[in-house]
């Protein structure tokens, strides 16, 4: 399976998988299950009002409209994700590291007419294939791309514990960090600890450390999660 590399913006690389083909491919199929079932929904509806379609056309475009939008509201309000692809446990997610906005989805929406629906998705399949990022073109334009989602990890799994009740802070400095740092702390240390990426760690204890304006001899993966407990307490504290 093809991974790639996506930077974080503390420039640190962190590898995820792509997607597949049939993994979106099931995601959309999926997606149609769900529009077949609203159809059905709002059919029953008309019926159950007893209204004329050609007399009410415009309830019926109002009733519609949440499956023209489907895409580009679902990964507005779900990060990335329609119901296909929570099923599928893949996403969309930016090739810069930082959060997809809604000029990205509304890029992804509106070439979807030309990747998906036109030749039953052959320009889509053509251009992920041949891109090597994962990318149909509505991706290309908006810079994402679609990754498998990462595996439920524990707090255990990844060294990041709870804070212990009358737990003492070990960095003062940590009120240097922001909620965004400390979220990338706990992404990069996730994926690294699965799939045993040390630099990346190495990399952004070294960033983390700059960050904050200290020098300590703790081994990284132990410093990191120091840092997330003792982030973790000075918000508590606050």
């Amino acid at each position: 399976m093809d991974n790639i590399k996506i930077q974080t913006t503390q420039n640190v690389d962190i590898e995820y998988e792509l997607a597949s083909v049939g993994d979106r491919i099931l995601a959309t199929l999926l997606d149609y299950l769900f529009f077949f079932g609203y159809m059905l929904l709002v059919f029953l509806f008309i019926g159950l009002i007893g209204s004329h379609i050609e007399d009410n056309l415009w309830l019926l475009i109002v009733l519609f409209l949440p499956i023209l939008l489907y895409d580009l509201l679902c990964e507005m309000f779900f990060q990335g994700k329609s119901f296909g692809k929570m099923i599928m446990k893949i996403k969309v997610v930016k090739l810069d590291g930082t959060q997809a906005g809604f000029g990205a989805y509304l890029l992804r929406w509106l070439l979807r007419i030309i990747d998906t629906r036109m030749f039953s998705g052959g320009i889509a399949l053509i251009a992920i294939l041949a891109n090597g990022k994962g990318q149909r073109i509505g991706d290309m334009a908006a810079g994402t791309t679609v990754i498998k989602m990462k595996q439920k990890v524990t707090i255990n799994d990844t060294i990041l514990n709870k804070v212990k009740p009358k737990y003492t802070i070990v960095y003062e400095e940590v009120s240097k960090l922001s909620d965004s740092d400390i979220a990338i702390i706990k992404e990069v240390m996730q994926v690294s600890l699965r799939t045993g990426n040390q630099q990346a760690i190495d990399r952004l204890a070294k960033k983390t450390k700059e960050t904050m304006g200290i020098t300590t001899n703790l081994p990284h993966t132990q410093f990191l999660a120091t840092v997330v407990q003792d982030y973790t307490q000075y918000n508590f504290d606050k």
